[in-house]
C-alpha cells in the first residue's frame, strides 16, 4: 500500500511516537469514559465497591499505552482510517495489561507498582485504616485478585462495545483471545521456573525466553499488532510481516525491562531497586550471569538471589557481581540484534504513512528506555 497523503506524513514523529495522532490521550479518555460507566455499575451493588474503581483508576492513570498503540498504529498502516473505534479497541488491552499487573504483583508479593503501593497493598492499608476483622494482608491479596479479574471483564466488555463493525471485530476475536490465554500460560510458566530454579540450572536461558516470549514478548507487541492488522482486514502476508517484526521486538523490550529490574532507577521504573533480585526472577539476565559466573560468583548469586530480606548492600553485591560475569552487555548486544531483525523484517511490508514511520519509532522507543 502506498503512502495516503503527504499531510499524514507530518504527522510522523518527532518527539515520542506514542504521542502521534494524540494517542495517549485518546485512549486515556477513552478508559476514564468507560469507568465512569462502571462506577454507576457497581454503585448499585453498593458504594462499598467504590475503592473497586478507584484503585484500578489510578493503576492505569500511568503507563505507556504501548499495547493499544502497536494495535492502532497497524490498524492505520494497513491504509484505515483515523477511527475512535478503532482506538477504543485498541484501549481494551491497557484492561487487559492493568490486570497483568495486578495480579503478577499479588504472585510477586511487590510493594510498588508506578510509583505508587501496588493495589493489594492498598486494599490492605484499607482494612488496616479501618480496623476491620481479620487478616489485613489476606485483605488485601483477595480484594487484589476480585479487581484484577473485573480488569480482565472490561477488556472484553470494551473490545465488544468499541463500535468497530461485528464483522471485523469476529475476525479479531481469535487473536484477543489467544493472547489472554497465552499470557496466562507465560505467568504459571515464570511461577514454575522460579520453584524449580534451584532444581534445573541447566538449559535456563532457553527457558527463561521462552517465559518471556509467553508471558511478554507476544502480548506486548506481536498480539496487538496482529489484533490491529485482522481488525482492518489484513491479508497474511502482511500479518506475517507483522508477527516477523512483533516478536523480536517483543523479546527485545522485555529484555531492557529485566535490565531495568535490577539496575534501574527507582524514581524511573517506580518499583524498588532490586525488587527483581528479591524475588528472585529467573530471566535471561540472571541465566546468563550463571552461566558466566566462577566458582566464587556462583556462590554469591546462590546465597542472595531470592533472599526476601535482601538490603541494599546486598542488592548492590549481586548487581555487582551480576556485572562482573558480563552477562548485561551481552544482553545489550541481544537487545541490539533483536530490533535490528525487527525493523527488517518490516522493511519490505508496504505500509501506509505514518503507520510504517510511527512503528519503527515505536520500536525504538520500547528498546531504548529508562522506565
Amino acid at each position: 500500500m502506498q503512502s495516503r497523503s503527504s499531510e499524514q506524513l507530518t504527522e510522523a514523529p518527532q518527539r515520542s511516537p506514542l504521542e502521534v495522532a494524540d494517542l495517549r490521550n485518546r485512549v486515556r479518555t477513552v478508559i476514564d469514559e468507560f469507568l465512569a460507566r462502571q462506577t454507576e455499575i457497581l454503585a448499585d451493588v453498593s458504594d462499598d465497591c467504590a475503592p473497586l474503581i478507584r484503585y484500578v483508576a489510578d493503576l492505569m492513570d500511568g503507563g505507556k499505552r504501548l499495547r493499544p498503540a502497536f494495535c492502532y498504529w497497524a490498524w492505520r498502516s494497513t491504509g484505515a482510517p483515523d477511527e475512535p473505534a478503532a482506538v477504543a479497541a485498541a484501549a481494551s488491552l491497557e484492561f487487559l495489561q492493568a490486570a497483568a499487573l495486578i495480579h503478577d504483583d499479588v504472585m510477586d508479593g511487590s510493594d510498588l507498582r508506578r510509583g505508587a503501593p501496588a493495589v493489594h497493598r492498598r486494599f490492605a492499608a484499607l482494612h488496616r485504616d479501618g480496623r476491620w476483622s481479620g487478616d489485613a494482608e489476606h485483605f488485601g491479596l483477595s480484594a487484589a485478585v476480585l479487581a484484577g479479574d473485573l480488569c480482565l471483564t472490561w477488556s472484553d466488555e470494551l473490545y465488544s462495545s468499541s463500535g468497530l463493525n461485528p464483522a471485523d471485530l469476529r475476525r479479531g476475536h481469535g487473536i484477543f483471545t489467544g493472547m489472554r490465554t497465552q499470557l496466562m500460560g507465560g505467568q504459571y510458566l515464570d511461577l514454575l521456573e522460579q520453584a524449580r530454579a534451584d532444581r534445573r540450572r541447566g538449559g535456563a536461558a532457553d527457558r527463561a525466553r521462552r517465559v518471556m516470549h509467553y508471558k511478554s514478548a507476544k502480548y506486548t507487541v506481536e498480539h496487538p499488532l496482529l489484533l490491529g492488522g485482522r481488525l482492518a482486514g489484513a491479508d497474511d502476508e502482511l500479518l506475517g510481516r507483522f508477527s516477523a517484526f512483533g516478536l523480536p521486538l517483543g523479546e527485545a523490550f522485555q529484555l531492557r525491562d529485566d535490565l531495568l529490574g535490577v539496575f534501574g532507577d527507582t524514581h524511573r521504573t517506580g518499583k524498588p531497586a532490586g525488587d527483581d533480585l528479591r524475588e528472585g526472577k529467573r530471566t535471561v539476565l540472571i541465566a546468563l550471569a550463571y552461566e558466566r559466573a566462577t566458582g566464587g560468583q556462583e556462590a554469591v548469586l546462590d546465597s542472595l538471589l531470592g533472599d526476601r530480606t535482601l538490603g541494599a548492600a546486598g542488592v548492590d553485591t549481586l548487581r555487582q557481581v551480576i556485572a562482573d560475569t558480563g552477562a548485561p552487555a551481552a544482553v545489550e548486544r541481544m537487545i541490539g540484534d533483536l530490533l535490528e531483525r525487527a525493523v527488517a523484517a518490516l522493511g519490505p511490508a508496504e505500509l501506509a504513512e505514518p503507520g510504517r514511520s510511527v512503528l519503527i519509532a515505536l520500536a525504538e522507543a520500547a528498546t531504548d528506555r529508562t522506565a
